[in-house]
C-alpha cells in the first residue's frame, strides 16, 4: 500500500470504505443490480409484514416466523446497502470509527439471527409434514415468542464480543479498509496487534453456525423428505419437493456465500481481492431480495392476499383448516 493510504494513529476518527478493489471505475454501474436488489427487498418484506398484520387468518406460527424473517433482512439489507450506495455513486466512503464497529454489530448480529430463523423455520415444516394433526398444539404462540427471543438473545451475546475486541485494538497501519462494509477480519486486519483471538472468536462463530444450524436444518430435511416420498401419489410428491427445494436453495444462498467469504478472508490470500469483497456481498443481497418472493409470493395465503389487495376483487383467502401433508409445504404452509 502506498505511504499516501497509510497513517500512524491509534485511535482513528474514520476509516475510509475502498468498495469492490480492482472494480472502481465499475462501481457506478454495479450500484444499479445493487439497488434495484434492495429495492425489491424492501418492498418485498415491508409488503408481507403489512398483510400478516391485517389479516387475522395469517396470525399463526408459520407467518410469524416469515415475520421475524422480513424484519431481520430489512435491518441487515439496509444496515449496508445505503452506505455501499452513497459511497458507488456519490463517493461517500468515509465512516465514522464508532459508526463502523456498529455497523459490524449489526451485519454480524442480524446474520447470525437470520440462521436461527432458518433453523425455527426448518423446525415448523418439520412438525407441518412430519406431524401435521399436532402442528397447532405444538407450535403455539407462546412457543414461537420464546424461539424468536431465544434467536435474538443467541444472535446478540455471540456477536458482542466481536466489535468490543475490535475497539480495543491500537490502529497505526492504515484506516483503508478494502471491503463494501465493515467486516469483522477487514477491520480487525488493521489492527498493530496480536488479534488471534478476535480471528479464532470469529471462527467459533462460523462453527456455531455451520456446526449447529446447518446440522440441525440438514437433519430437519432428511425427515422432511422422507415424509415427502411417502406421500401416496407421484404428483403430490413432486408438487412438495419442487416447492420444499425452492426453499433449500433460498438457504443455500444464505449458508455457501457465508461461508465462502469467511474463510476466503481468512485463508484465500490468493484469491483475488475483487472476487472475495463480491461474494461476500451475496449474502446480504440476495436472501433479502429471495426470501419474500420464496417465502411469500409463494405461499397461498399471502399470493391471494396480495392479489387481493391490488385487483380490489376480493378474492377470498383460502383458510388454513383441513391442510393435507402436501398443502402444509405447497400452499397453506411453506
Amino acid at each position: 500500500m502506498s505511504d499516501s493510504n497509510t497513517t500512524a494513529f491509534t485511535n482513528p476518527s474514520t476509516f475510509i470504505l475502498l468498495g469492490i478493489p480492482g472494480l472502481e471505475v465499475a462501481h457506478v454501474w454495479i450500484a444499479i443490480p445493487f439497488c434495484a436488489m434492495y429495492a425489491i427487498a424492501i418492498w418485498g418484506n415491508f409488503a408481507i409484514l403489512f398483510i400478516v398484520k391485517r389479516e387475522p387468518s395469517l396470525h399463526e406460527p408459520m407467518y410469524y416466523f416469515l415475520c421475524m424473517l422480513a424484519v431481520t433482512d430489512l435491518v441487515l439489507s439496509t444496515s449496508t446497502l445505503p452506505k455501499i450506495l452513497a459511497n458507488f455513486w456519490f463517493n461517500s466512503n468515509e465512516i465514522d470509527f464508532s459508526a463502523c464497529l456498529t455497523q459490524m454489530f449489526f451485519i454480524h448480529c442480524f446474520s447470525e439471527i437470520e440462521s436461527g430463523i432458518f433453523v425455527a423455520m426448518a423446525l415448523d415444516r418439520y412438525v407441518a409434514i412430519c406431524h401435521p394433526l399436532r402442528h397447532s398444539t405444538i407450535l403455539t404462540n407462546s412457543l414461537v415468542i420464546k424461539i424468536g427471543l431465544v434467536i435474538v438473545l443467541r444472535g446478540s451475546i455471540l456477536v458482542l464480543p466481536c466489535p468490543l475486541l475490535a475497539r480495543q485494538w491500537p490502529y497505526c497501519r492504515s484506516n483503508i479498509i478494502p471491503h463494501t462494509q465493515c467486516e469483522n477480519m477487514y477491520v480487525v486486519r488493521l489492527a498493530c496487534a496480536d488479534t488471534r483471538i478476535s480471528s479464532y472468536y470469529g471462527l467459533f462463530m462460523l462453527s456455531c453456525r455451520f456446526g449447529l444450524d446447518v446440522s440441525f436444518i440438514t437433519l430437519s430435511y432428511i425427515q422432511i423428505l422422507r415424509a415427502i416420498f411417502s406421500l401416496p401419489t407421484k404428483d403430490a410428491r413432486l408438487k412438495t419437493f419442487g416447492t420444499c427445494g425452492s426453499h433449500i436453495c433460498v438457504i443455500s444462498a444464505f449458508y455457501i456465500p457465508t461461508l465462502f467469504a469467511s474463510l476466503t478472508s481468512r485463508f484465500g490470500h490468493n484469491l483475488p481481492r475483487y472476487v472475495q469483497v463480491f461474494i461476500s456481498n451475496v449474502y446480504l443481497l440476495v436472501p433479502p431480495m429471495l426470501n419474500p418472493i420464496i417465502y411469500g409470493v409463494r405461499t397461498r395465503k399471502i399470493r391471494n392476499r396480495l392479489l387481493q389487495f391490488f385487483t380490489h376483487k376480493g378474492t377470498k383467502v383460502i383458510s388454513s383448516g383441513g391442510s393435507s401433508q402436501t398443502e402444509l409445504c405447497v400452499g397453506a404452509g411453506w
